[in-house]
């Protein structure tokens, strides 16, 4: 399962800047080849003396894979490193929770909200330079039904606009205007409304809406536009919940393109609030499609949202090495 490299002689401070590594590259994040991936790695640990381990998928899911990886990593006081989208990054992110040892992130997917909302580079040599000499920081986290998420978990419409996207891509290809042809497909498609009775704060209503979005980043919040004073909450012991009025499609267009100009918040049709947990059901079923950080599966319900009692040990960049947030 491990590619082992020799650790060099290390002189650096100990802690969390000595901690071996344990790296788990995803080859299907991002567009780098994982081989040129791992041996640029390679050479930047090597050259600072850090020991470190590449972990090998081979056909093993890669849940199963870096479960193993977080055992391997919390028994030997290391750290385990993701390479990959905010998906990979996600699994890995719950096995260093069930193990207890640190995550360092090297940001590789499309959007990288969660490496990009904490000053972390998107360059991978910048990354990985700014990983050796990182402080280990708790970092909130969402949780859906205890599956952890660290950008954000939906239902109904989004979910399903993450599925054909992937379908699209498998047959015509990784390219943007796929992407966009796929969405607008889907939303010309898509009739279906959500009756769901929401419980929060001790008090139970009924909503009708085409989705609902639950965010664990502000960043991406800010992106799209969501009010201020309720993204302003996220991370600091809050979620923020996003629903939409039953609208057609050409009004849920509208909706797309103002989040796509970050004014999203400004939509009547739109509605947002920030809270620390919250419960749906949705009468007469018993599972819904459910999409937390870019994965789509199917949840049993009824659906618990809530911050996690348990912060992430996230290994984040030191201050002058942080990019600013973009």
């Amino acid at each position: 399962m491990w590619s082992e490299l020799p650790p060099q002689r290390s002189d650096g401070p100990p802690g969390a800047c000595a901690a071996p590594l344990f790296i788990l590259v995803n080859p299907g994040s991002g567009e780098h080849d994982s081989a040129d991936t791992r041996e640029l790695l390679a050479r930047i640990f090597n050259a600072a003396g850090r020991a470190h381990s590449f972990v090998q998928l081979g056909h093993r899911p890669l849940q199963a894979v870096a479960e193993q990886a977080a055992a391997q990593a919390a028994a030997a006081g290391g750290v385990l490193v993701a390479v990959g989208g905010d998906g990979t990054l996600n699994t890995a992110a719950a096995a260093a929770l069930g193990a207890g040892c640190p995550l360092g992130v090297l940001p590789q997917g499309t959007f990288n909200y969660f490496g990009r909302g904490h000053g972390i580079p998107l360059d991978l040599e910048a990354a990985a330079l700014a990983l050796l000499h990182g402080r280990v920081e708790p970092v909130q986290v969402g949780e859906v039904n205890g599956k952890p998420f660290l950008v954000n978990a939906s239902l109904g419409l989004y979910p399903q606009l993450l599925q054909d996207r992937e379908a699209f891509k498998q047959r015509f290809g990784r390219h943007r205007w796929v992407a966009v042809l796929s969405g607008l497909m889907t939303l010309f498609e898509w009739r279906r409304q959500l009756v769901l009775e929401i419980e929060e704060g001790g008090k139970r209503r009924v909503i009708v809406t085409p989705t609902l979005f639950v965010g664990n980043n502000r960043l991406q919040l800010d992106r799209i536009g969501i009010d201020a004073e309720v993204a302003a909450q996220v991370g600091a012991g809050c979620l923020a919940a996003v629903v939409a009025r039953p609208i057609g499609s050409w009004a849920m267009l509208g909706l797309l393109l103002r989040g796509a100009f970050g004014r999203l918040g400004e939509a009547d049709q739109v509605h947002s609030v920030a809270l620390r947990a919250l419960t749906v059901r949705m009468p007469g079923r018993k599972r819904a499609k459910l999409a937390a950080d870019g994965e789509v599966g199917v949840a049993l319900m009824p659906l618990r949202f809530a911050v996690s009692a348990t912060p992430l040990l996230l290994l984040l960049p030191r201050p002058e090495d942080r990019v600013a947030v973009q």
